[in-house]
C-alpha cells in the first residue's frame, strides 16, 4: 500500500493529479485497508532498502573513477581476482562494479532485510515458492519473474 500511496503523492506533486484526486485515492484506499484480510509478510523477509546494484562494466579504473568522482564514492571493498571493486559511503555499498561480459548490464541488485537471518529467509522463501541459491555474481538470491537476480542480505 505504501508504494500505492507514494506513486499517489508523486503523481499530485508532478500535477498530473487534482487535490481532490488524491484526497479520494487515499480516501478508498483507507477505506479497502480496513477490510483487508491480507496476512503480513514474517519478519524474515521484510525488505528494508535497496542495499546496492551490481553493474557489468568494460573499463574497472574507468567507471571506478567516474562513481568516485560523480558521486564522491569510496572504494568500501575490492576482490581483486574476480575483478570487483564496491563503492559506498563508509562501510556502506551504493554500486558494485564486475568487470565482465556482457557489459553495460545490472546483473543484480541487492535488497536489505531487517534481522537477517539466511536460514529463516531460505524456509520463507522457499514456503512462496522460489528457489535461493547462491552464486558469485549475485550472492545469495532469488530470480524475480523477469529473470533479475535478487539478493537477499542484512539491512
Amino acid at each position: 500500500m505504501e508504494l500505492v500511496i507514494s506513486h499517489l503523492i508523486d503523481r499530485f506533486e508532478r500535477g498530473t493529479l487534482t487535490r481532490r484526486e488524491l484526497v479520494q485515492g487515499l480516501a478508498v484506499l483507507s477505506a479497502g485497508g480496513a477490510f483487508c484480510d491480507a496476512q503480513p509478510r514474517p519478519a524474515a523477509t521484510q525488505g528494508t532498502r535497496i542495499d546496492h546494484v551490481s553493474i557489468q562494466v568494460r573499463d574497472l579504473p574507468r567507471s571506478v573513477a567516474f562513481y568516485q568522482e560523480m558521486f564522491g564514492l569510496s572504494i568500501v571493498s575490492e576482490d581483486k581476482p574476480n575483478e570487483i571493486v564496491r563503492l559506498g559511503v563508509e562501510r556502506s555499498v551504493i554500486v558494485s562494479l564486475h568487470h565482465k561480459s556482457p557489459t553495460g548490464i545490472v546483473d543484480h541488485f541487492a535488497i536489505g532485510v531487517r534481522n537477517f537471518s539466511r536460514d529463516a529467509v531460505a524456509t520463507t522463501l522457499k514456503e512462496r515458492g522460489a528457489e535461493p541459491s547462491d552464486n558469485l555474481d549475485a550472492g545469495f538470491h532469488i530470480v524475480d519473474p523477469e529473470e533479475i537476480s535478487v539478493q537477499i542480505m542484512g539491512g
